[in-house]
């Protein structure tokens, strides 16, 4: 037939709307062709194109804000940005990273890399008050960048945030970064009662001792005692607003009427356990978290000679210079950075296992101690000595 050479069929237009639809060639001359077919376009295979891409970026960065902030993990971020080329892009404004929440910032110590630094900083510098004092807590502590650290650290205090005034508080108390004489009590107090009055439970207990022991402001026991009380209710309201899952199994709100079977054995808060209250201990700020993994991972080993980590499970923090921080006058093998840190300590371990042994001589074959500072850890008749 004529047509079979195809003259008699219709010509196709091979350009829609300027869109060049290709044909695959058959290049082994049998009519059969084995290449990958290209891609038609939209108007040829009848599929409509994505509603994601029509969607504006500021509705789409206020999602991203809204999932950053309520993050529980870093993963959650990630599987974000993995999705499509335009959340990636979106993921990294400014406005997005500095919503970001304290859980979505966790950076765990093993995983420490240039790139974690480098995430840290970028949210740091978009104004998110968490990654300023997580970052500053690791370049202070673990990296020995005592400026950077420190003006990280002030960065966030001056947006009243509370973990940053008491860390500065603690830093002002125990001179770290500098020597001894670099001290300065007066400071330390105030920070300490700015972090109280934002509602710190650590801050209200450390000032709750310093005004008990006339530390840095003129001595009021009764006001000391207030402020001590006051940080135990806090302690207890946290836990009441944690969901029923989160605590312990079992009655933990039980009265224990003997002294001696309050405190009990277990992941349980060590103060509350004087009125009658078993609940789940505190949970670490992920910064302490990093800097008891990054010296875990050392052995418990701090870089200098004869430097000490606080003894305080939760803390983490490192002696900057020799007999920086106190140690207990009974025992002497225990160190602490804060009051607030002993006190915890003291009823969570350390009231079970302290013993009088003879004063501590150093290798010099002088004592190691310029004095010693008295204060009370929550029990009346309990009192444990702690040298400066």
């Amino acid at each position: 037939m004529r047509k079979r050479r195809g003259f008699g069929y219709p010509k196709v237009n091979m350009y829609i709307e300027n869109r060049l639809v290709k044909r695959a060639k058959d290049f082994s001359g049998n009519g059969t062709c084995h290449r990958k077919r290209s891609k038609l376009s939209p108007e040829v295979t009848g599929h409509r194109p994505d509603l994601f891409d029509s969607l504006p970026d500021d509705l789409v960065l206020s999602i991203l804000c809204k999932l950053t902030s309520s993050a529980a993990s870093p993963t959650d971020f990630v599987n974000v940005l993995i999705t499509c080329k335009r959340l990636n892009g979106l993921g990294y404004h400014s406005l997005v990273l500095s919503k970001a929440s304290q859980k979505m910032l966790a950076v765990n110590a093993h995983n420490w890399s240039e790139s974690a630094h480098g995430f840290l900083k970028l949210c740091a510098d978009a104004g998110n008050v968490e990654a300023c004092y997580t970052l500053g807590m690791i370049r202070f502590y673990c990296l020995q960048n005592r400026g950077s650290g420190a003006s990280l650290m002030a960065k966030a205090a001056i947006s009243s945030h509370a973990p940053s005034l008491y860390s500065l508080a603690v830093i002002q108390f125990n001179g770290s970064g500098g020597s001894k004489i670099d001290k300065d009590l007066r400071a330390g107090v105030a920070l300490c009662a700015r972090a109280a009055f934002l509602g710190h439970i650590d801050a209200l207990r450390e000032l709750g001792h310093c005004l008990q022991d006339g530390y840095g402001v003129k001595q009021n026991i009764a006001e000391g005692r207030r402020f001590l009380v006051q940080a135990n209710a806090r302690e207890l309201a946290t836990v009441l607003s944690m969901t029923p899952s989160a605590l312990t199994s079992g009655g933990w709100l039980t009265w224990n009427p003997l002294p001696h079977h309050r405190h009990v054995a277990g992941t349980v808060c060590p103060l509350l356990s004087d009125f009658g209250c078993n609940v789940p201990a505190p949970e670490a700020h992920p910064a302490n978290r990093f800097l008891t993994e990054w010296f875990s991972s050392k052995g418990g080993v701090v870089p200098g000679s004869g430097l000490r980590l606080c003894s305080h499970a939760g803390c983490g923090r490192p002696e900057t210079r020799r007999h920086e921080f106190r140690r207990c006058s009974v025992c002497g093998t225990v160190n602490y950075c804060s009051r607030a840190c002993q006190a915890l300590d003291w009823k969570m371990r350390h009231k079970a296992v302290c013993t009088r042994v003879e004063r501590r001589i150093d290798e010099d074959g002088e004592n190691d101690a310029n004095g010693e500072i008295e204060f009370d850890n929550g029990d009346d008749d309990d009192q444990n000595m702690m040298q400066s």
